[in-house]
């Protein structure tokens, strides 16, 4: 309850009176609705189910490593090593 006490200021309010305390509820109901966006977002996923953690997406497949002998028939069939060393390697191998 507000009154006048003849100079000019209502006694009771102070400091910015009933601004602070409309500001401040106002950031009280920001402050609930984030939280419960936040929650919300924690507890489900994209999939839909609360609960389950995302799978991780998965590297793309890309050509398996040459073994040696791949790399020595590669080699040979560019014309980098003769037959008789190409022979000779792919029996050390």
């Amino acid at each position: 309850m507000m009154w006048w006490d003849g100079n000019d200021s209502w006694s009771h309010i102070g400091y910015g009176g009933g601004w602070v305390m409309f500001f401040g509820m106002i950031l009280v109901t920001v402050a609930l609705v984030l939280l419960v966006v936040f929650l919300v977002r924690q507890t489900t996923n994209a999939g839909g189910s609360a609960g389950m953690p995302q799978a991780l997406p998965s590297a793309p497949a890309g050509p398996a490593p040459e073994t040696p002998r791949d790399i020595l028939k590669r080699r040979y069939a560019a014309g980098e090593v003769d037959r008789d060393e190409y022979l000779q390697k792919l029996s050390d191998l």
